[in-house]
């Protein structure tokens, strides 16, 4: 029945647009030089209609299908002052040539004009998408999972500080149900140490984030939603730097640059980062106490003392842009290192480790190309690909016990004299986490690539088709048990294919947006496990192998009934497959294998509207609202679904929900600027996320916030202090109702020992950017009143800190 009243929607809306005549207004876009304006976006509207398009190699450009009536007319560039100007359309055709006025500076607000069109366009093709620019977080001490942090419909779920694992929540559904990307290719292939902590906001040019509904040219098993990280791709020389320092001895740097070679279109990419924090904040309540020699529990308040961390890494890229084979070309390196000292297990516990540590590597070859209007005008190509090796090392031989004050912990020698003298303890097991000494050693031979291949019929209709693949071939020993069985080393291997096919369609003068999709998802699994049968008398192979495939599809649909009210709505028969550290465990994430682990699957419903931006006087404002449905089987999450939970505090395992979870919620976000130098924004996130436990009742899936509200304030003083230098003054608050971390089974209630309390966290800053625009210095203190702040499993994460940043930007030389 979907599929018919697809095709349905799709030949109706084909026809209308197909017979729709209106007038037509083309002309050239030039610079003052006489040059053509290259790419200069040209922006027709009046209060029913608004088009935008880009000028051509000779600043060419043309509208269609524009009904008789006056217009405003919109020409801005990068390298020239932004031209307004109305128009009077009285006949079929209209000729109208545009002087643009080069110049080396040009205003924010200018800037502003063309990110705001591209960030309307992005938002308005009817899926549940936010985009995120990340200018003026680049200048500031945000890290870019902070800036996730403050979107709607976004939660960060991180296990601690700087370095730490983190996920991320998008309406209530996180972990693996979402897919991070960089530019389109998983993150997880590039190794913990090139994180989303550890890209600098100066790298990115943008991030998309959808949510529940993902779009074809992003074909990925997420069923939970996507945040693609889209780094920076200019092909104009700059080079920023930047270097910050603050509380917890924390230290971050950046540096990227990019020259070219104007004459053969040779160019030149670079970038690196060096972070490092000791992470030894103040932590109390709970489980973090001090164990006298009597076996007497003192609570405290105590700083970590194992939780340092330290990641270097960087890419270099050589290749050529806008030469007329290749828009981008490019082949490079990529290189990481990490190390992360392991405080505790999967939840704050009373014991607390000491000696535990992970250490993590990655060197990756990459390779890239984009080309549009390839062979034929309307054929554009883009491929994304790397392959490489990551590895890992877990370090746990230290077989003493640790208080929470980073001490021994002592036991009386006699026990029938417990005031006499006393000794360390140690741990019966010989190491920090349960299970034994370790000196693991993860090592994997990685490799993802990502294609696709536009074809633009015409303005109304456009074809998708792309395919991504990743592969993981593993392997795990350990140095701390015997040579014999060391010789028996288990090999997993985990292989994904993903095919999309999309239809996107554009009529009613730029008002209907309609888009269609299909997915084909294959897995292959491998998992050989060489182990001794019962009587130690011969080596046995237990073997696992899967190779599956599953089908998906979807639309996405808006309709513009205004230029600032538009209708959105998308839907979307999601899968989610297992990936490597839910089927094989990751030790150093404190997880174990399950190989039985089922896919997710589910229906996913999105319907939302879009009112403005609003403009009166020096008053704009944008609202934008979201309704969201999930009805998922089989969702994959922590703790699993069992009475008998068999997990430890330290170790847990990723299992499914036997029965049919749902979430339903609203999304709210209201932005608000006056005179472009006030800005406030406002998000909240209300939703539900219940499923039937093994007694029958209806509960919340634990340990995920269902009720959220960030809010910002922003205030630009201009000329401060010196001509043309400006200040900016930020203030960021965080909401989190209090939420369960843990199931409650039967008929009980939960009483209070197993939630994450409410949370409301406030953050401050400041910006002093110099007169030439190139010199930055900020200032930022976080979590100003202290509060006890949690994501994860009631782990304490960072009080009060502050933080000092300064930034460096040359643009020409």
């Amino acid at each position: 029945m979907l599929a018919k009243l697809l095709l349905f929607l799709v030949t109706i809306s084909f026809s209308l647009s197909v017979y729709a005549q209106n007038s037509s207004l083309s002309g050239y876009v030039l610079f003052d030089n006489n040059k053509p304006a290259l790419g200069a976006t040209i922006v027709i509207q009046n209060a029913h209609l608004k088009k935008e398009t880009s000028a051509g190699i000779n600043g060419e450009f043309l509208f269609k299908n524009l009904p008789l009536g006056t217009y405003s007319l919109i020409v801005s560039s990068l390298n020239a002052k932004t031209q307004t100007q109305q128009i009077k359309i009285l006949s079929n055709k209209k000729t109208v040539n545009v002087i643009l006025e080069v110049t080396n500076y040009q205003s924010l607000s200018e800037v502003l004009v063309k990110t705001e069109t591209e960030k309307r366009k992005t938002e308005t093709k009817g899926f549940s998408v936010n985009l995120i620019e990340t200018k003026e977080a680049s200048l500031r001490n945000i890290q870019t999972n902070e800036l996730l942090n403050t979107t709607v419909g976004v939660k960060l779920r991180q296990n601690g500080g700087l370095g730490s694992q983190v996920q991320y929540s998008l309406n209530g559904l996180s972990g693996n149900s979402v897919r991070i990307f960089i530019d389109g290719i998983p993150i997880s292939m590039y190794g913990s140490s090139f994180n989303l902590n550890s890209i600098p906001p100066s790298m990115i040019e943008n991030i998309e984030i959808y949510k529940g509904v993902v779009p074809g040219h992003l074909a990925d098993d997420a069923l939970g939603g996507v945040i693609n990280i889209i780094l920076k791709k200019g092909a104009k020389s700059n080079l920023n730097a930047s270097v910050s320092y603050g509380s917890f001895n924390t230290f971050q740097s950046s540096v990227n640059g990019l020259h070219r070679f104007d004459k053969t279109g040779f160019t030149v990419k670079a970038s690196g980062f060096y972070n490092a924090s000791d992470n030894d904040y103040k932590v109390w309540g709970g489980q973090v106490k001090h164990i006298e020699a009597d076996g007497s529990q003192v609570p405290i308040t105590a700083r970590r003392f194992n939780d340092a961390y330290r990641s270097v890494g960087g890419m270099f890229q050589v290749g050529y842009t806008n030469v007329k084979w290749a828009d981008q070309f490019f082949i490079g390196i990529t290189g990481s290192d990490d190390y992360k000292e392991v405080q505790h297990g999967a939840f704050m516990t009373i014991h607390p480790y000491k000696g535990r540590f992970l250490e993590s590597d990655a060197l990756l070859t990459n390779l890239s190309y984009q080309k549009k209007d390839l062979f034929v005008k309307g054929l554009d190509i883009n491929t994304n690909g790397l392959i490489g090796e990551r590895n890992r090392i877990v370090n746990d031989t230290t077989a003493y016990a640790y208080t929470w004050l980073g001490v021994r912990q002592q036991r009386p020698v006699d026990f029938s004299n417990p005031d006499g003298e006393t000794m360390d303890l140690e741990n019966a097991w010989g190491s920090q986490q349960e299970g034994g000494p370790t000196l693991l050693n993860i090592n994997r031979k990685v490799a993802s690539i990502r294609s696709g291949i536009t074809y633009e019929i015409n303005k109304n209709h456009k074809v998708l088709l792309n395919h991504i693949y990743s592969g993981v071939d593993r392997e795990d020993h350990d140095e701390m048990i015997s040579l014999l069985e060391n010789t028996f080393k288990q090999t997993s291997n985990l292989h994904k294919n993903i095919y999309s096919l999309s239809y996107e369609l554009t009529t009613f003068n730029n008002k209907l947006k309609f888009n269609v999709f299909g997915k084909h998802y294959r897995q292959k699994v491998e998992r050989i496990k060489p182990q001794f049968n019962d009587d130690n008398t011969q080596v046995v192979n237990d073997i696992y192998t899967s190779n599956k495939h599953y089908n998906g599809y979807g639309f996405a649909s808006s309709y513009s009934f205004t230029t600032n009210f538009t209708l959105l709505a998308s839907a979307e028969r999601a899968i989610r497959l297992p990936n490597e550290t839910e089927v094989f465990g990751d030790a150093g994430d404190n997880t174990v294998e399950n190989t039985s682990i089922k896919p997710e699957i589910s229906n996913n419903i999105n319907v939302g509207f879009r009112f403005g931006k609003f403009n009166f006087n020096k008053h704009e404002f944008l609202v934008t609202t979201n309704l969201f449905s999930r009805k998922i089987q089989d969702l994959i999450g922590l703790p699993p679904n069992a009475g008998d939970r068999w997990e430890n505090d330290e170790l847990v395992q990723y299992n499914n929900f036997n029965e049919e979870t749902t979430s339903k919620g609203i999304e709210l976000q209201l932005n608000y600027t006056y005179n472009k130098n006030l800005g406030f924004n406002f998000n909240l996130s209300k939703l539900s996320l219940e499923f039937k436990n093994q007694y029958g009742n209806v509960t919340d899936v634990p340990n995920t916030p269902l009720f959220t509200i960030n809010g910002a304030l922003r205030y630009s003083i201009k000329n401060f202090i010196q001509n043309k230098a400006s200040l900016n003054l930020f203030y960021n608050t965080y909401f989190t109702d209090e939420f369960s971390y843990i199931i409650v089974y039967g008929n009980t209630r939960d009483d209070g020992r197993n939630l994450v309390p409410t949370q409301f966290i406030n953050d401050l800053g400041l910006s002093y950017t110099f007169p030439k625009e190139n010199v930055v210095l900020s200032f930022d203190a976080k979590n100003i009143f202290n509060e006890a702040a949690y994501d994860n499993r009631s782990v304490q994460k960072p009080g009060r800190a502050f933080y000092i940043k300064l930034n460096y930007t040359i643009n020409k030389f």
